[in-house]
């Protein structure tokens, strides 16, 4: 069974990697910090906000269904 420590470490891992996204951190970046070896791990840690994807998002080019 897992302690509360680490469960209370690996929460902290996600809220830094995912404000240090929306701040706009690369995934490199946050790895570095993270000390990932591979940007799979970080990509699991730096989860995306979808709204905010949306607000940047372009709308569709006309004629394009």
């Amino acid at each position: 069974m897992h302690s509360y420590a680490h469960h209370g470490a690996h929460l902290f891992r996600h809220s830094l990697a995912t404000d240090l996204l929306r701040s706009g951190a690369s995934f490199a970046e946050i790895g570095l910090l993270l000390r990932h070896r591979s940007v799979d791990s970080t990509r699991i840690y730096a989860k995306l906000d979808i709204e905010k994807l949306r607000e940047l998002s372009l709308p569709w080019p006309r004629g394009v269904q």
